[in-house]
């Protein structure tokens, strides 16, 4: 008989315990949201992403509970990083989600609340399975490499996720057109970075630097400085402004899409370019704090956000 060493023994049992406790929970909120999975998303979205919650409401009705499947289907991927203590645990949940994207195009969707809420937009709107695997492989990756090297690695990045999901969306709305997915890349972009420059003070709380390591260096940013002291410096805000100038820059490339139309977007397009309308809050906020990231206005909802959207809607501008 082969003896298990005791410390192995014991790592294996916390590696199993571990399983169980994930197995457990997601079979728990699963069942909750079993009965109604459009409500169960809905509410997911509404508590995780307020922003997004709020351009759910330009869709037109027929493609609201579309729209709030995706985009709960895309929080639940983005969060699997922090939401788990080991990366295998993080391979195992996006397995998961890999093999439901498979059964929901094979009629068979798993018994979990998103899946089935993905499932009923999938059949109504023939969303490309492609680009469902992609943003699976991007968050894969994620699990593996939390920081980037490069701008370039970061873009790419950004493309395989938020971009990637603004197709979903064209798709979703049946408007297949080569000048809306072009303005769509660049919106991504622009999006994803965005966010992550937000999330800076969050990350570094945990030794992560979210900003490429060719743009910390350039400006001489002391990682460990910010992650034991979390608060700014001069060099961080330089590189802060460095990538903050990248996002607008790729705003700006989506809206030059459109300045045949004077920068007006096609009606049924402007409920996914409203995506733009907080990443321009955003970035005009770190703008007026001079690009310190750890600015408490930073994290405050903007009360004008709402009405700055609806505005947008209906001037069709972004």
């Amino acid at each position: 008989m082969i003896v298990m060493p005791l410390s192995l023994r014991s790592h294996c049992l916390q590696r199993l315990s571990s399983f169980r406790r994930l197995h457990t929970n997601s079979a728990l909120r699963s069942e909750a949201g079993i009965s109604n999975p459009a409500d169960y998303c809905k509410d997911l979205v509404r508590k995780h992403d307020y922003e997004g919650y709020l351009t759910s409401q330009l869709y037109p009705k027929r493609f609201q509970g579309g729209y709030l499947a995706l985009r709960a289907f895309y929080i639940e991927l983005a969060t699997v990083r922090e939401a788990v203590s080991q990366t295998t645990l993080g391979q195992a949940r996006l397995m998961f989600w890999r093999d439901a994207m498979k059964d929901i195009y094979n009629d068979k969707p798993p018994r979990h609340p998103i899946a089935l809420a993905m499932y009923e937009a999938t059949r109504d709107n023939h969303l490309s399975l492609y680009h469902f695997n992609r943003i699976i492989e991007a968050r894969e990756q994620e699990l593996h490499n939390q920081t980037h090297l490069t701008l370039e690695s970061m873009t790419s990045h950004a493309e395989s996720t938020s971009s990637t999901f603004l197709y979903l969306l064209l798709e979703m709305l049946k408007l297949p057109s080569s000048t809306l997915a072009h303005a769509a890349s660049h919106l991504g972009v622009a999006q994803s970075l965005t966010t992550l420059i937000r999330a800076l003070p969050f990350h570094a709380s945990k030794g992560v630097m979210v900003i490429p390591a060719e743009i910390t260096a350039k400006h001489n940013v002391n990682q460990q400085e910010i992650f034991s002291k979390g608060k700014s410096s001069h060099g961080l805000e330089d590189a802060v402004f460095e990538l903050a100038t990248v996002a607008n820059d790729h705003l700006l490339t989506a809206r030059d899409m459109f300045k045949e139309s004077g920068g007006r977007v096609p009606p049924d397009a402007m409920p996914v370019f409203s995506a733009a309308i907080p990443v321009v809050s955003v970035l005009s906020t770190l703008e007026s704090v001079n690009f310190n990231v750890f600015n408490p206005s930073l994290q405050i909802r903007d009360w004008r956000l709402a009405w700055q959207v609806w505005r947008s809607y209906y001037k069709r501008t972004f």
